[in-house]
């Protein structure tokens, strides 16, 4: 029986596009590259503020990459890996973009460098199927896995630095796949691969593709090629080992399960593509440094975000490749055949429909953010408004934020600074609860003793605490303030000068107004009648439990300005406005104990 290699589908180039215009044919390629980038960009540009999933180690990646940015010593609190080129990487792209002068964010900024890198994985992966032997729209298929899947959405939003050893890895195939390939060539690609490394260690599982295909072609360059890179690499792991060696992030959520969850497809059609391109000589390569990649999942300790970053251009273009390979398999004509190609095209269907479905799940799981600034930039704001030129202790996330937006970095201690004792603080700011701060670095426990939630913004896994350090300790046998409270808003809103909107007298009769305005409001009843409008929350302070310090007056309004301006010590307030409607007095946080003391009897 005659032998039919899948490997000699690909010559390069399929007759039929031999006998096209080259012209023609490079504008149609043109266009087709050309949509796809428009395609990737405006959907990561739509993704790029999804909340969900969360890396934790990415915050440290973006507060590494303004430090450098800015010649600013920063130290993580550790799990989020080391990669000095892959931070240097992001740093370089953000400085000359004016990244963290456009976004609203620090982690905004940051990211758009993920995004340009997805741009130009896009490019290197049509390049890369195209001088695989893949057709036009071959190639188009692979880039269109990529550019759309739920989970390559989700992944490449994030700031990890495997999105930018992928696109040098991409970036050394595409050099090595060269039809008329010079010495400088290889010299770049070795350069490239180097370059991969260096940024992320699991870029090494590119080197089998890179080494087979060199081989394949020249194995005289294959071996400049690898001393070259060893030699490279003996450098970096070596004498400069303390400025370039790279190690991994640790392991933690989100796991497999949890991207995969954004595309079953994805996961099956990779399981499948990367098995069956073992069977087609051109893909081979490819296949074998997808699978060691693939396995590297099941080791203990290792990222799963990282590697499933690496994979993300390699079983799209297996796929395609794969395919294109089944259906130009060439066998004898039978009177099967024209069943054969109804199988085909009811596969196709099979396999779009089943792409299609996980798309339809994936897509709002992702729920894609209008929300530019998020709680981080309500916190920071606060800070600027209540706690300006404090000392703040911060996580890694509120680093990067805080920086940004001008607070000076020596004013910031990072969680890495209290591995023996924390320096004092006046506040601090934390991304979560920070349990997990808290047990690797003990010293915060004691940073933490005799504090209070002061404002607290977002919800669940998003939620930021701000809290006041070095309260005094809390008297047990000291009065209710809450219950004081109460009783002196139920007097004050028995008082018939006094007039109350329905919602502020509920506020009052809540105990939920700060003891300076109840006093003040009393005491300007005396002086003549009083319409309160409203109690306004201060953003945040509501969810921690604090007594509401805002009072909108309407009504007698130039009296009410000049009595409040008039007040002295503990009266005195932050801030006097005259609005378009009414006086917005505005008291200064945490008011003195004991104001409301004939008010704290059951």
């Amino acid at each position: 029986m005659a032998q039919h290699s899948w490997g000699t589908t690909f010559s390069g180039r399929s007759p039929a596009t031999l006998s096209e215009p080259a012209a023609g044919h490079r504008l149609l390629s043109l266009d087709i590259v050309l949509a796809l980038l428009a395609l990737t960009g405006g959907l990561r540009v739509l993704y790029l503020a999804a909340p969900d999933p969360a890396l934790p180690a990415e915050a440290a990646n973006v507060a590494h990459a303004y430090a450098l940015g800015h010649l600013t010593p920063f130290t993580d609190a550790g799990g989020a890996g080391v990669s000095p080129f892959g931070w240097w990487q992001l740093s370089a792209y953000t400085m000359v973009s004016d990244a963290f002068g456009r976004s609203a964010t620090a982690l905004a900024a940051v990211r758009e460098t993920t995004l340009v890198a997805a741009l130009i994985g896009v490019v290197l992966l049509w390049v890369l199927a195209r001088r695989l032997g893949l057709t036009r729209w071959a190639a188009a298929a692979a880039v269109l896995l990529l550019a759309a899947s739920p989970l390559a959405l989700g992944l490449q939003r994030l700031v990890v630095v495997e999105h930018l050893a992928v696109v040098w890895a991409l970036g050394a195939l595409v050099l090595v796949t060269r039809p008329d390939a010079r010495i400088r060539h290889d010299i770049l690609a070795a350069v490239c691969l180097l370059a991969a490394v260096l940024t992320s260690p699991l870029a090494l599982f590119f080197l089998p593709a890179a080494g087979w295909l060199l081989v394949r072609r020249a194995p005289v360059r294959a071996a400049l090629v690898a001393v070259l890179l060893n030699l490279g690499l003996g450098i970096a792991f070596g004498p400069a080992a303390g400025l370039l060696r790279p190690h991994l992030a640790a392991a933690g959520r989100p796991a497999v399960a949890d991207w995969v969850a954004l595309d079953p497809a994805w996961a099956v059609l990779s399981t499948v593509a990367l098995v069956a391109a073992l069977a087609v000589t051109s893909l081979r390569p490819f296949a074998v440094s997808g699978l060691l990649l693939a396995a590297t999942l099941a080791v203990p300790g290792v990222p799963d975000t990282a590697v499933l970053a690496l994979l993300l251009p390699v079983t799209p273009l297996l796929l395609a490749g794969v395919v294109q390979a089944v259906t130009r398999q060439r066998t004898p004509a039978h009177r099967w055949e024209a069943k054969r190609g109804t199988g085909v095209a009811l596969a196709a269907v099979v396999l779009i429909a089943m792409v299609a479905a996980g798309w339809v799940y994936g897509y709002p799981a992702l729920r894609p953010s209008t929300d530019r600034g998020g709680p981080l930039a309500d916190a920071q704001e606060w800070l600027r408004a209540n706690a300006s030129g404090s000392r703040v202790l911060v996580d890694d996330a509120a680093w990067a934020e805080l920086a940004k937006a001008g607070w000076p970095t020596g004013m910031l201690v990072a969680p890495a600074a209290c591995a023996a004792a924390c320096p004092p603080a006046e506040w601090a700011v934390f991304a979560d609860d920070a349990t997990d701060l808290r047990q690797r670095y003990p010293a915060l426990e004691a940073a933490f003793d005799n504090s209070g939630a002061t404002a607290v913004f977002g919800t669940g896994d998003r939620r930021v605490t701000v809290s006041r350090l070095g309260l005094p300790p809390a008297d047990p046998g000291a009065p209710s303030e809450s219950s004081a409270r109460a009783h002196a808003g139920e007097a004050l809103q028995a008082s018939a000068r006094i007039t109350f909107a329905p919602d502020a007298g509920a506020v009052l009769r809540a105990g939920r107004v700060d003891p300076r305005l109840i006093a003040t409001i009393a005491a300007l009843a005396a002086l003549g009648p009083v319409r309160v409008a409203a109690f306004p929350e201060v953003p945040g302070e509501d969810p921690a439990g604090q007594p509401r310090r805002r009072v909108l007056l309407t009504g007698g309004e130039d009296g009410a300005a000049a009595f409040y301006t008039g007040q002295r010590d503990l009266f005195r307030p932050s801030s006097v406005v005259r609005t378009g409607d009414g006086v917005l007095v505005t008291y200064p946080l945490f008011a003195p104990p004991g104001l409301l003391v004939p008010f704290s009897s059951p």
